[in-house]
């Protein structure tokens, strides 16, 4: 099997999107490992070695999505570690070949590849996105722990296109971040408030 065939798999799990405009569905998750950006907050850092997980066959994965969608996944979520470092074209041409509707999270500081229906962009401002990414995201979720993550947030949100949804999200408890983005969505029309939901109610 020729590398372009695989990706580096950390775990295939079938639950709810627990945060963003999508947030309560029915998803099937594909977390691909390996990571640069090291975020200190990041709550997945088991994800971040390339070599310490097994590869596997991109049409396994499309199949094992299949089988979800079948159960009642409304869509597949290919997130990380970071997606973008790999090239995902393949893997998502053959979910769109199996009829599964396909969904991203990124941080935006690689190329875009693949054939995406929905794109949540979460940048990180000691790693700032692609201004591509930027332009063509459906979803700007940006983490709050102090008020500096909210002129991050104000930049990066003017960088977008009309109609994206844009999203403030406390840190994990982050009782700081919690204030200041409640604050700011109820002053700023255009911001919604995300939460995590899938950590209070102990899903993956």
């Amino acid at each position: 099997m020729s590398p372009l065939d695989t990706l580096p798999v950390v775990e295939t799990f079938h639950s709810l999107q627990g945060e963003g405009f999508h947030c309560g569905k029915s998803a099937f998750f594909i977390r691909l490992a390996g990571c640069k950006v090291g975020c200190t907050w990041c709550d997945t850092k088991y994800s971040w070695p390339l070599d310490h997980h097994p590869r596997r066959g991109i049409d396994a994965l499309a199949q094992e999505a299949a089988r979800a969608s079948k159960n009642g996944a409304a869509f597949t979520v290919i997130t990380g570690g970071e997606p973008l470092h790999h090239n995902l074209s393949g893997l998502t041409e053959l979910l769109a070949q199996h009829g599964t509707e396909t969904h991203l999270e990124t941080s935006g500081v690689d190329p875009l590849s693949g054939s995406l229906d929905w794109i949540t962009l979460s940048p990180k401002p000691h790693r700032p996105p692609r201004t591509e990414l930027l332009q063509c995201c459906n979803e700007l979720k940006v983490i709050v722990h102090d008020t500096n993550d909210l002129t991050f947030a104000e930049e990066m949100a003017g960088k977008t296109n009309p109609g994206t949804v844009l999203l403030l999200q406390p840190g994990w408890q982050s009782d700081k971040g919690q204030r200041l983005s409640i604050d700011h969505v109820r002053k700023h029309r255009h911001w919604r408030l995300g939460l995590q939901t899938h950590k209070w109610l102990g899903l993956r």
